[in-house]
């Protein structure tokens, strides 16, 4: 409790956290956070891109538009989507796995 009114008492003290703020390593704290952040936004970015391209989604928004008639239409629908995403999903792998061994 103490601690919480110590702590609160310095970051409400303005003179203390312009000299903070001032300071490099809170500066190159902030340059690297702002850095962080920036490489999961473009991570995120491609990663949604790649999953909007790909196969499976497009199936997976295929296969919703319509309804299916009876249970083994369903069933068929449901296998060809199961085989179209492990397929996705092994090509990524290999991708991945060749990315990894060009890098060494």
């Amino acid at each position: 409790m103490v601690l919480r009114r110590l702590l609160y008492a310095l970051i409400n003290n303005a003179q203390l956290v312009e000299k903070l703020a001032e300071s490099r390593p809170i500066r190159r704290a902030a340059q690297i956070m702002t850095f962080a952040i920036t490489k999961a936004q473009i991570a995120g970015k491609d990663a949604s891109t790649k999953m909007l391209r790909s196969e499976t989604f497009r199936q997976i928004r295929e296969e919703t538009s319509k309804m299916p008639r009876d249970a083994q239409e369903l069933g068929r629908r449901a296998t060809r989507l199961r085989d179209t995403f492990v397929k996705e999903v092994k090509e990524g792998v290999r991708d991945a796995s060749r990315g990894i061994k060009d890098k060494k």
